[in-house]
């Protein structure tokens, strides 16, 4: 199953993000969606698996939970927007690690495109940057992977282009 995951749109969708994303099967979002919009164009791609962020009003978080636990190819996964900084994660998260077996925990919120494997955890911990054009990052990223029965490969960061880009 090939995965899409990308973060921190702030209500912003291009032909880029959506020329990446359909050859996925699947595509997960970790928060700050800003519209709905968004998620119905991503819907109309492929399925959806989202949560809300910090910058989501009341139709989102009333749509999208804050945390989404799911399994996928064998891989527990745990999506969030807000993960804190690995190893030192947010209280929330980490009770969710304490109460649920997790192969893949995916966050948004910083901006920042980073992949860490934590050790102690045995867990892949993945942040696909932002792919919106608010907020301080300079080049708007997401990322894909393949995942084949608990095997995770082809593991791609792309780069969409500069921030301030309009398409």
């Amino acid at each position: 199953m090939r995965i899409g995951i990308l973060s921190d749109t702030h209500g912003y969708m291009d032909d880029r993000i959506l020329h990446h994303l359909a050859d996925c099967d699947q595509i997960w979002h970790a928060g700050d969606i800003g519209a709905l919009d968004v998620c119905g164009q991503l819907m109309d791609l492929k399925p959806l698996v989202a949560v809300h962020g910090n910058i989501d009003g009341q139709s989102i978080r009333a749509e999208y939970p804050e945390f989404q636990y799911f399994q996928v190819e064998g891989q527990n996964v745990l999506l969030t927007h807000i993960i804190g900084k690995p190893p030192s994660y947010t209280q929330k998260v980490r009770q969710r690690l304490a109460e649920h077996q997790v192969d893949i925990l995916v966050g948004g919120h910083s901006h920042i495109l980073k992949v860490v494997s934590d050790k102690p955890r045995n867990m892949l911990v993945l942040n696909p940057g932002a792919a919106g054009r608010h907020g301080f990052h300079k080049v708007r990223t997401i990322l894909k992977l393949k995942i084949e029965r608990t095997k995770i490969s082809d593991l791609q960061a792309i780069e969409l282009g500069k921030r301030a880009s309009v398409v």
